[in-house]
C-alpha cells in the first residue's frame, strides 16, 4: 500500500515488552495529514500499547520517530505532547460534576491575573469550538453527568481540538454509543479531517472503521498484521487479517507473484 503524500509523523521498529510479553514487535506506523488512520486488532493485539506509546504514556524500548520526514528524537514520553498530540481515551477522563466548559478546559484553565480562572472566555471559546465541530448541547454550563454518552464523548474530542494539535488520537470513541450518537462521532470525524488533522482511530467497529477511515492497520499479537487503503479492500479480507486466516507474509508474497 502506498500514500502519495508524506506522512506528518513516523513511528519505525517500535518495541515494548513486559516482562515476558512481547506487546509490541518491530511495529511501524504513519500518521498522515487530513487521513483517518484506523488500528483495528482483537483484545491484546497491541492497539492500546500503540495509542500509549504515541501519546507519551508508555516508553517504547526501541523505535525511532519521523516528523515530517526528518528524525527528531529518541523514544522519549516528554517528545510526544511537545510535538502536539492530543489523545481522547476510552474512559474520557471527564468530571461530572464540573460543567461542559471547565472540563474542556480542565489542564489548561484561561485565567485573569494569572490566577482566576475566566469563566466568561471560557464559556464563549468552549461554545465556539462546539459550533465549529456541530455539536449539539443544551448549554456549556451543563454539568457532564447530565450528557448522554454520546455528548460527552463530542465534550472529550472537543477538548482534544482546544489545543490545535495537528495530531489526535482516538481510542474506542463510539465503544458505548447508539446508532445516533456514533454518527455524531463520524461527523465530527469528518471535520477534523477536512481541517488537515492527522486522525488515529481505534476501533473494534469495522463499519464505523470502512465509513470513515481512509487506511486501516491490523495489529496482532503486538505485531503489523497488514495495512490497507479502505478502497481497495473489504471486511472479509480485514477480518482475516484480524484472526490469522491471512498472514501479512503470505499476502506480500502472492503481491510480488503477481507484478
Amino acid at each position: 500500500m502506498s500514500v502519495e503524500t508524506e506522512p506528518i509523523m513516523e513511528i519505525r521498529g517500535a518495541w515494548k515488552v513486559f516482562g515476558h510479553v512481547v506487546a509490541l514487535r518491530d511495529v511501524n506506523t504513519k500518521i498522515y495529514a487530513g487521513k483517518i488512520l484506523a488500528i483495528v486488532g482483537d483484545n491484546g493485539a497491541g492497539k492500546s500499547t500503540l495509542v500509549k506509546a504515541l501519546s507519551g504514556i508508555n516508553r517504547l524500548d526501541e523505535g525511532t520517530v519521523y516528523f515530517q520526514g526528518k528524525v527528531v528524537s529518541k523514544i522519549d514520553p516528554k517528545f510526544f505532547r511537545k510535538l502536539g498530540i492530543s489523545t481522547v481515551f476510552q474512559d474520557l477522563a471527564l468530571v461530572e460534576t464540573l460543567d461542559v466548559a471547565s472540563n474542556m478546559y480542565l489542564d489548561a484553565p484561561i485565567t485573569k491575573w494569572h490566577f482566576f480562572a475566566n469563566r466568561a472566555l471560557m464559556y464563549q471559546a468552549a461554545a465556539k469550538t462546539l459550533q465549529e465541530l456541530k455539536v449539539r448541547l443544551p448549554s456549556v454550563r451543563v454539568a457532564i453527568g447530565e450528557l448522554s454518552g454520546g455528548q460527552r464523548q463530542s465534550v472529550a474530542i472537543a477538548r482534544a481540538v482546544l489545543r490545535d494539535n495537528p495530531i489526535i488520537l482516538l481510542d474506542e470513541p463510539t465503544a458505548a454509543l447508539g446508532v445516533r450518537e456514533t454518527g455524531e462521532v463520524g461527523v465530527i470525524l469528518n471535520t477534523l479531517k477536512s481541517r488537515g488533522k492527522g486522525l488515529v482511530l481505534i476501533s473494534h467497529d469495522l463499519e464505523f472503521v470502512f465509513k470513515h477511515a481512509d487506511i486501516i492497520q491490523v495489529m496482532r499479537l503486538g505485531a503489523v498484521q497488514g495495512i490497507r487503503k479502505v478502497s481497495e479492500t473489504n471486511r472479509e479480507e480485514i477480518v482475516a487479517l484480524i484472526t490469522g486466516l491471512k498472514s501479512q507474509e503470505s499476502d506480500d508474497s502472492s503481491r510480488k507473484e503477481h507484478n
